[in-house]
This record gives structure tokens, sequence and C-alpha cells, in this order.
């Protein structure tokens, strides 16, 4: 019995060491971000918000049918074509250039996506169904070959020895990993129409755009329907998505979406040759050190004047919601547990949760600026809502499974001594798993007005000044990339998993 308790304090002792490293670091970034509220009468409007969510308007939002069959179509063509791209990749994810090529895609948000894909084909459905498509097809990309990387070998030892490489991935490898497959797919559905939904803030005619209107002009009773339907679109998801009826869909989907503008090949030819060159190269006749000098003024007036302020306030911003997430998970799991409450208290547990995980972090935050003013304290608390949501029912799901003592204790020493030391490692599992997602939600939150690389990227598109865009876009990718791999060290240091289809 002591070396069962001793071996379980060797192991709680680096998680804990761990923990207190970021909470150290949050504590220490806080003197240094943007924590004020700068709203006249915050009170005043968020009781006018309040009033609205109460009074929805089903009626006051014109065409809102078609804005929401327009968000439903560019997620299911976007997700389906990722699935379809993300499962040849996977098949060939051992390869380096496959790994490094999706993780550059995944770590540029679909919103950058969408921003530069106006550029080239307008607003047009090509626009949102790519930027949903491609970030997706990389992250479906490696969480499908980490799924057949963990499946049961066992099935190929019982494949005949003359049959085929093809042969045996369909009869034994294949179906092993198909219902995590489908679970996984499932969920990256829930996250397209979050994105589809978002697509309407840059102007595509999804949920999001009518949403941002109704928001400037306060028509709150209006946001509530919005918000409303869209929770019931997704609440409802697993019953109106069958497998059988997913081409019927698809078919829809392309029949419903919105016509565009034609694209433009001379558009294409002159964003790809032209506009995202940089611009001291665009000059001809230059002799070639001029031409590398005024290169290198370019880049350090790109990089010290808003890439290093970019990555700074992303940074800071990033590991406060990443800890206040934890702090959320930490308070909101029991609200979902069978070990805390009975069935009534759990279903509105779960009901305040998936409202909270089904809101996109954007729109949460596009709320709380109207309210609260352009600071770090909206971001902070949508991402932390928003990430604490989906972790808190993760965990409160993983501690149905626990099996308790006879002698168990009762009330906060059942949650101190007996849960919590047990679900420990999994919740930091889950809320390093996430860091990558905060730290990309974190850059495209500048386009809202605070002063990540997003704000950055959205101020040199405003300008016209695609090349510094897509530089600060490239670094907002690198630096995504590096916390990803820096979240999957110390996850391999502390000797924690997550199940590819659950992370």
């Amino acid at each position: 019995m002591r070396a069962e308790a001793a071996a379980a304090r060797r192991r709680a002792s680096p998680l804990v060491r761990t923990s207190l490293i970021f909470l150290a670091v949050a504590a220490a970034c806080l003197p240094l971000a943007d924590l004020e509220i700068t709203t006249l009468d915050p009170w005043q409007e968020m009781g006018r918000l309040a009033l609205g969510l109460v009074t929805p308007d089903f009626l006051a939002t014109e065409h809102l049918s078609q804005a929401l069959l327009n968000t439903l179509a560019f997620a299911l063509l976007g997700v389906s074509l990722a699935n379809v791209l993300g499962f040849a990749l996977s098949l060939v994810f051992r390869y380096r250039a496959v790994r490094v090529g999706c993780a550059l895609v995944r770590a540029i948000h679909e919103l950058f996506w969408a921003l530069l894909f106006l550029q080239v084909f307008g607003l047009t459905p090509l626009t949102g169904v790519l930027a949903i498509a491609i970030p997706y097809a990389g992250i479906i990309a490696k969480v499908y070959a980490e799924i057949l990387e963990e499946a049961d070998p066992t099935p190929l030892s019982v494949v005949p020895a003359g049959a085929g490489a093809l042969s045996a991935f369909l009869y034994a490898r294949l179906p092993e990993a198909w219902a995590h497959f489908k679970t996984y797919s499932l969920y990256r559905l829930e996250c397209g129409l979050r994105s589809s939904a978002v697509l309407g803030f840059v102007g595509l005619p999804t949920l999001g755009f009518h949403l941002e209107s109704a928001f400037r002009q306060g028509y709150y009773s209006e946001v509530s329907a919005l918000l409303i339907l869209f929770y019931g679109v997704i609440a409802t998801l697993r019953w109106w998505l069958r497998g059988r009826l997913i081409p019927l869909y698809l078919v829809a989907a392309l029949w419903v979406l919105p016509t565009g503008a034609p694209i433009q090949l001379a558009n294409v030819v002159r964003f790809l040759t032209q506009d995202i060159v940089p611009y001291p190269l665009r000059a001809a006749g230059q002799p070639e050190g001029t031409m590398l000098a005024r290169l290198g003024e370019w880049l350090w007036g790109l990089v010290s004047a808003q890439a290093v302020p970019g990555i700074y306030a992303t940074v800071v911003l990033s590991l406060i919601a990443l800890v206040a997430s934890g702090v959320l998970t930490l308070l909101a799991f029991p609200l979902v547990s069978p070990l805390f409450l009975g069935p009534w208290r759990r279903r509105l547990g779960h009901l305040a949760l998936v409202v909270a995980r089904s809101t996109p972090e954007y729109i949460l935050a596009y709320i709380l600026l109207q309210l609260w003013g352009p600071s770090m304290i909206p971001a902070i608390v949508a991402l932390a809502l928003h990430n604490g949501a989906i972790i808190a029912h993760l965990i409160g799901r993983y501690s149905g499974s626990l099996v308790l003592r006879p002698d168990r204790p009762r009330g906060i020493d059942l949650y101190a001594y007996e849960i919590l030391p047990r679900v420990y490692p999994q919740f930091l599992a889950f809320l390093f798993y996430r860091w990558e997602v905060i730290i990309r939600e974190t850059a495209i939150l500048g386009i809202l007005g605070i002063h990540t690389l997003g704000f950055f990227v959205d101020n040199a598109m405003a300008e016209l000044r695609f090349d510094r865009a897509v530089l600060l876009i490239a670094v907002t990718a690198a630096l995504n990339m590096a916390v990803d791999a820096l979240s999957r060290r110390i996850r391999a240091h502390l000797r924690l998993k997550t199940t590819p289809d659950q992370g």
C-alpha cells in the first residue's frame, strides 16, 4: 500500500510542477496584458443583450432560412472534401514532406484562408469551401494517421500470405479504424459548422454575416434567434446526419450554394505572380545589391513593427487563456459527471456546456467586445469559455468510467482527494492538446481589433498590401507549429495520452 502511494506521488510530482510553472507564467503575463473595460456603461448594454436573448425574434432577419442553408452547405462540402483529402494524405503521412505540409496548412486559420481566397476567387462558393477544406484536410490527415497507427495489428496476422497491400488494408486495417473515423468525422463536421458561421464575418452569406449586422445595429432579439437556430442545428446533428443520406445532402448543398461572380483567371495570376511578391522585388531594373538592401529594410521594418509585437501579444494572450481554460474545466466538469450530480441537474450542466462549446470563440469574442470594448478581456473570456467547456465535457464523461471504493468520501473531499487526482493526467493531456487550437484562435481574434497577429494581417489586407499579409500569415503558421511541437514534447515528457478521436 505504501509502495502504491509512493508511486502515485512520484507520478503526480511532474504534473504538479508543470501546472505550477504554467500558472506562474500566466500570472507573470497578466501585468503585460491589456485588461481594461473601455465602454462607458457595459452593464446597461449587457442588460439590453440579456433582454434580447430571452426575447428571440425569428421573423426579423430576411432570408434567414437561406443563410442557415448556406451555413450547412459550406460545412458539408468543405468537411467532405477535407475528409477525402485527409484520408488520402493519412496513407502517406509517414513521409516527412507530407507531415510538414499538413502541419503548415492546419496552422493557418480558416479565416486567414478565406481572406486569401477572397483576393483570388472573390465572394464565391469556392472561397468558403476551400477555406474550410484545406486546413481541415491537414487536421484530418494527422488524426486519421494516428488512428491507423494505433489500430490493433492482430487482424493483419490472419491475412493470407498472397494478399496484396490494398487487400490487407481494406480487410484488416480499415475496419478496425472505421468506427473512430466516423466519430471524428462527426466532430469535425460540428467544427465545420462553427467555421462556416464565422465565415460570414468576411462577407460570405452564412449566419455570421447576419449576426454581425444585427449586432452592429443593436438588434439583440435578432441575435438571439440566429444563435438559437445555430445551437439547434448542432444539438440535433447526431439525429439528422445519417450515413446513407450524406450523398443526398451533398447534392442538395451544391444546389443551394449562392452564385457568385465568375472567377477571373487574370486575378489569380496577378495575385500569385505580383500581389504576394515582396514589394522591393517587383521593381525592375534595380541593381542586385540595391534590391537585396531594400528587401532587407522591408523585412526588418515589417518584423520589428508588426511581427514581433503581434507574436508578443499572441503569446501573452494565449498563455492566460490556456490557464483560464484549465481553471474553468476543473470547476465545470462536475456539472456533467455522474459522480457528483443526478440526471436532471446533469442535463442542465450539459446544456450550459453545449452552448459554450458550440459558440465559436470568434463570435463569443465579438459579442463581448461590443459590451466591454477592444481589450484582451473579451478574448480571454471567449477562449476560456469555449475550450474549457470542451475539455470539461470530455473530463466529465471520463470521470464516469472511474470505479470508486465503497468508503469513498463525500462532497468537496470526494472531488479533491478521490476524483481530481485520478482525472488530472487526462485533464492535462486534453488541455495541452487544445493549446494548438488556442494559439490559432488567439491570432485570428486580432481581426476584431485586439493587437495579436491577426490585427496586422487584417490591416495589411485592408491596405491591399498582400505581400505583407502573406508574410504575417506565414509568421502565424510558424508560431502555431512551434507551440504544437512544444505541446507534444510536454505531453511526451509527462507521458500524457489522448485517443486521436477524443483529442
